[in-house]
């Protein structure tokens, strides 16, 4: 079967999986494999997903720059997360400088995925539970999801969709059984 050049874009941390939420209500990225823990429905919503279009999970793991994390690590979380469920590809941004074309809200890993895999942006969804997620979503001319969160209830832009729970995409296209 050959794949679709439609693609749903996952934010890893806070999307996929748990991450941890610091004293100042801003997420955390997980640092260790034992720390992974799939969020309610995600192995279900995904599964399902992957059957029509790419899953690809683009994320920011700015500590590896900072010098707390490695990309190694990133790596083995990443690889692991791939066990658990199907994901055709993952773009990781190691980078802390806000203007890195490869660091959400910049595009740069949406448009290394259009350019690997010959993606329809137009038609493709970034789902992710921050602001930076929305607008590297609305840059690369994507449709934009937000998963609401504790931490994320400030957001300045507009989504096309704002979901309490992730199972809820499926009803956007029109994948519910």
């Amino acid at each position: 079967m050959v794949k679709s050049k439609i693609a749903i874009f996952f934010d890893r941390d806070g999307t996929l999986i748990k991450n941890f939420v610091s004293k100042k209500n801003k997420p955390i990225s997980i640092k260790k494999i034992k720390d992974i823990k799939l969020l309610k429905d995600v192995k279900y919503v995904v599964n399902n997903l992957s059957e029509k279009y790419r899953i690809i999970v683009i994320t920011n793991q700015p500590d590896v720059s900072r010098g707390k994390d490695t990309k190694k690590n990133v790596r083995l979380i990443n690889n692991n997360l791939k066990e658990k469920i199907k994901i055709d590809n993952f773009f990781s941004s190691y980078s802390s400088v806000e203007t890195n074309y490869l660091r959400k809200p910049n595009p740069g890993m949406i448009m290394l995925a259009k350019n690997k895999f010959n993606l329809s942006l137009k038609k493709c969804f970034v789902v992710g539970d921050t602001e930076k997620d929305i607008i590297a979503g609305n840059r690369a001319g994507c449709k934009t999801v937000l998963i609401k969160t504790k931490y994320n209830n400030n957001i300045k832009i507009e989504p096309d969709y704002k979901l309490q729970r992730l199972n809820e995409l499926l009803n956007i296209l029109n994948l519910k059984p």
